[in-house]
């Protein structure tokens, strides 16, 4: 009996694993290329970011874009509001007839990821709560106007536990729907994406929560052993992968998933604009950019918006290295 479970067992779990890993994704014959844009980490890059911004609409001529904002810049002093950059970048994108997933929440991308202001610090999880929710709704309330706004996204990757945030934010879900409903109260016409981790997460909770999921998409990464010990290490995942993931959330679901963030810049030991060219492109150079290009071409998914824009800018203004620049040219 034993031995009739055991191959039982083993049975199942070779066709998970075939199911998961062997095999095609069909070819997508029409694909949406699309851009992350930070205003932090075109500052962080030393570049002028109203110039970043406008060469990424006209000269890279990037129409989708995901717009992250960070509470803390937001609102860096309580109920003291500073607008003025955003409404620019939402401006400057319907005038260009670009197209924003505008991302909103406390967590919202680029580390430490979760970007609460400090005087937060100091309240309690309800309070913390609370002005999440508040922000959120005056966000939601100002931009739900612009022709330029398709999506909302609630959060980045609320479920995957990365990067420094309150203890209480990784809850299953559960401040995450409270946030979601809110934005769907606020502006019922638009759908409330929800991103998870493309290499970690079945992506399930997510599409439960959310209207379409969306997921990451990364092919080298620098594995830390400590502080000052690491080496990237490559992926091995295969294209339909993600493929089936997103079929059976699909079926089970209802719901679509895209790739909300698609490797295109360096993950290095330390925040790569302290770190030597050389050492930058041990994760990420010409040849990296193109091949996770056919990969994600391979996978399936008719969505794809690159993280890194903002970097390929960096190489071609300061580096004299255009590259990358020129390549991703060809896909807009």
């Amino acid at each position: 009996m034993i031995a009739v479970l055991i191959i039982i067992i083993l049975a199942l779990g070779a066709l998970v694993l075939g199911y998961f890993f062997l095999g095609w994704a069909p070819v997508q014959k029409k694909i949406t290329w699309g851009i992350n844009f930070s205003q932090m980490q075109v500052e962080a890059l030393g570049l002028d970011w109203h110039e970043t911004y406008l060469a990424i609409l006209e000269d890279l001529g990037a129409k989708d874009m995901k717009l992250m904002t960070q509470w803390d810049f937001i609102e860096g002093k309580q109920n003291d509001y500073f607008f003025q950059d955003i409404d620019w970048q939402i401006q400057q994108a319907e005038a260009h007839g670009a197209r924003l997933i505008y991302v909103v929440g406390m967590k919202t991308g680029r580390w430490p990821e979760c970007h609460q202001p400090a005087w937060v610090s100091g309240l309690s999880k309800e309070e913390q709560q609370r002005q999440i929710l508040e922000y959120v709704g005056i966000m939601v309330n100002r931009y739900k106007g612009s022709k330029a706004i398709v999506a909302w996204q609630a959060e980045n990757e609320p479920l995957f536990n990365f990067g420094v945030c309150p203890s209480w934010y990784y809850d299953g879900g559960e401040f995450l729907k409270k946030e979601v409903a809110l934005i769907k109260s606020l502006d019922p016409t638009r759908p409330v994406m929800v991103s998870d981790s493309g290499e970690q997460s079945l992506w399930f909770k997510a599409a439960k929560i959310g209207d379409r999921v969306g997921t990451t998409m990364y092919r080298k990464a620098w594995v830390h052993i400590t502080d000052k010990i690491g080496f990237p290490m490559d992926f091995i995942l295969p294209p339909v992968f993600y493929y089936r993931k997103a079929e059976l959330v699909k079926y089970l679901l209802g719901k679509d998933v895209f790739c909300g963030e698609l490797q295109a810049e360096p993950w290095a030991q330390k925040p790569f604009p302290n770190l030597p060219l050389e050492e930058q492109e041990k994760t990420m150079d010409l040849n990296q950019f193109k091949s996770n290009v056919e990969f994600a071409k391979r996978t399936g998914l008719n969505g794809f918006y690159f993280w890194g824009t903002e970097w390929w800018y960096w190489l071609k203004t300061t580096q004299n290295k255009p590259e990358i620049w020129n390549e991703a040219k060809k896909l807009f």
